[in-house]
């Protein structure tokens, strides 16, 4: 998901901008690869931007998340004081939006209705 060490491009791009740690950085790999990976979600893509900004005093760190899940557009914004906060603040906004857009994209992917309902019958 957004591991470095894939062959191949990440379905979801960590960026980071000013002073991040790397502990923050690898802290939100784990979070935001925790949201984006669970089993049974459409395919996930986009990109997630954390900036720590020196200008802003009260909440220094923030964090854009432009994502693509099912082919619904979703943006997540989030601003803290510190960056654990910031990456838990951002992992429950992008969990609450994608199960949305996952409950949409199940909408239209559902099984076909049981034979007692009008469904085609399955051979044994």
């Amino acid at each position: 998901m957004t591991g470095d060490n894939n062959k191949e491009a990440p379905a979801v791009r960590l960026r980071c901008d000013g002073a991040v740690d790397e502990g923050t950085l690898a802290y939100a790999r784990v979070k935001i690869d925790a949201v984006v990976g669970r089993p049974g979600l459409p395919a996930v893509t986009g990109e997630v931007r954390i900036v720590r900004s020196a200008a802003h005093a009260d909440l220094p760190w923030s964090a854009t998340a432009d994502l693509n899940a099912a082919g619904r557009p979703l943006v997540v914004h989030a601003e803290e004081a510190t960056g654990r906060e910031l990456v838990d603040q951002l992992q429950n906004r992008l969990r609450r939006q994608i199960d949305r857009a996952a409950h949409a994209w199940d909408d239209g992917h559902r099984t076909t209705a049981p034979p007692w309902r009008g469904g085609a019958q399955r051979s044994a």
